[in-house]
């Protein structure tokens, strides 16, 4: 058996409990090390957890790990890579990669130079749900791609379980609702069906945060000819902490998720419709030989073998580039604006 990776967490909050909880399941022999955040309560709970040693500060969790996942603010994302590559690490960088895809792109050229694994939570590339859309936009059957409705919806996460205050300073966060969690929506999307070559779109700010959207409605327009329309919203009803929902229109079928990772998933072609989710989606899968790994699993893999994880920080660049132009675009009022394919 290999020598057990050990696995530094810079930053002990929500996100990084989900990783360290993902991370329980990977079957790479691991282990979880040095942790550290700011906040001396929040790293001692999270390493009394997951049977880390807190330290305290940022280099001692790099020095004396082998790979490292960053889930701090957003602000901190390019200084904690920085100094990661510098020492060699691998890295594992939560999402957003940062405030714009200049400073995303001078990321993914740092860990290419450092010849370190790298990889982003762009975490919808892997759910099962996921998986078995882009099989079905792929089949024949379904006739070409026509139109896209996607309505993800989340309270604002400076209340309820994430309560993450920092999500309403544009210094930490960079902005709201859309590069802070439909970042994945539109990473989606052009992976289902880019690529993405022009957006058009508005934002409001009804929780009058400065600088915090709260509410997007965005036009997507795909080289293919199809078209896609992504609403985001932040609200307050506490009952739905992060919903998706995404209805696909093919010129012979129809396509609905109504669960991100599990499904339901429902189909209607060629005069066959129904429904399946959890256990009998993933058999669908993996009778097609479609394989299901989380995102950290991949890494911890790449980092054993010597690959490529996916999404790495390159893909997450595309994402930021479509973020960008749609907040281009809503700054101008809803003037389209295209979107780099390259």
């Amino acid at each position: 058996m290999p020598s057990p990776l050990r696995i530094g967490f810079l930053g002990c909050g929500y996100i990084a409990d989900f990783h360290a909880a993902m991370l329980a399941d990977c079957d790479e022999p691991h282990v979880i090390g040095d942790v550290f955040d700011p906040d001396g309560d929040r790293r001692a709970t999270f390493a009394a957890k997951w049977s880390a040693h807190a330290v305290g500060d940022a280099d001692a969790v790099i020095e004396r790990s082998d790979a490292v996942f960053v889930c701090t603010w957003t602000s901190e994302h390019a200084e904690m890579v920085r100094r990661i590559a510098a020492r060699g690490r691998h890295v594992f960088c939560e999402k957003p990669l940062a405030f714009d895809a200049a400073t995303a792109a001078s990321m993914a050229a740092e860990v290419r130079a450092a010849g370190i694994v790298d990889a982003v939570g762009l975490i919808l590339r892997t759910s099962p749900a996921m998986l078995w859309l882009r099989e079905m936009l792929r089949d024949p059957v379904s006739g070409r791609l026509m139109n896209i409705v996607f309505r993800d919806d989340q309270y604002i996460p400076t209340q309820g379980v994430y309560a993450s205050s920092w999500r309403a300073d544009p210094e930490l966060a960079g902005s709201g609702a859309l590069l802070e969690h439909s970042i994945h929506d539109v990473d989606i999307l052009d992976w289902l069906a880019g690529p993405i070559v022009r957006v058009a779109a508005e934002q409001s700010f009804f929780h009058d945060i400065h600088g915090i959207e709260d509410s997007v409605s965005a036009v997507l327009r795909f080289e293919s000819g199809a078209s896609a329309v992504l609403s985001s919203v932040w609200h307050d009803v506490l009952s739905r902490p992060s919903q998706r929902r995404i209805e696909v229109f093919c010129e012979r079928a129809l396509y609905t998720v109504e669960g991100e990772f599990f499904g339901p998933v429902r189909w209607d072609r060629d005069g066959d419709a129904g429904a399946m989710e959890g256990v009998e989606l993933d058999g669908w899968l993996k009778a097609r030989d479609i394989a299901i790994a989380w995102p950290e699993s991949r890494f911890l893999t790449a980092i054993r073998t010597g690959g490529r994880a996916t999404p790495a920080f390159e893909d997450a660049v595309r994402a930021h580039h479509i973020v960008d132009a749609i907040y281009r675009s809503a700054r101008a009022a809803g003037t389209a604006v295209a979107v780099p394919t390259a």
